[in-house]
């Protein structure tokens, strides 16, 4: 019973908004990296569900890059999608915004996260396979490819 129909990438597209609390801030009056790194992680489980219909987890955590910082009262953007898939597991690219009260967003962070499938027992399950229907979607997919195979490369490394 899996299911193996290939989705777009619009299809699982997910975005999250926060305004900034006082508790969501560090001693340097900035956002909370680890505040960020869970709304990041939860952003690319709900996208990774949304494309496999599976419970999911994470495996890997990579290119977590801090850009700029953000403050208490602003309103942040998420905006996570699929990149890159392979047999069971998915890539996530979530990007980080500050938007202000005019609109204009500034990117503070990008992420890419994996993300496997997992079926009822907890083993990883197939996922369906990627529908890239613009440029920017065929490059994000090559880049991804890309970044699997440097990440099996510093498995096997590990070895």
């Amino acid at each position: 019973m899996e299911h193996q129909e290939a989705k777009h990438v619009w299809e699982s597209r997910t975005e999250q908004i926060q305004i900034l609390m006082p508790e969501q801030i560090n001693g340097y009056g900035r956002l909370f990296g680890g505040k960020l790194m869970e709304w990041i992680d939860v952003v690319a489980a709900v996208v990774a569900r949304r494309h496999s219909g599976r419970n999911v987890t994470t495996v890997f955590v990579d290119h977590l890059q801090f850009k700029a910082a953000a403050y208490v009262n602003s309103t942040i953007v998420l905006i996570g999608q699929i990149t890159y898939v392979g047999n069971t597991s998915m890539e996530v690219r979530v990007e980080t915004y500050v938007e202000e009260l005019d609109g204009k967003k500034t990117l503070i962070n990008r992420a890419y996260l994996v993300m496997v499938a997992l079926d009822d027992e907890e083993h990883p399950v197939r996922v369906p396979r990627l529908i890239v229907s613009t440029e920017e979607e065929r490059a994000q997919w090559e880049a991804g490819k890309k970044r699997s195979e440097l990440r099996k490369m510093r498995r096997e490394e590990q070895y």
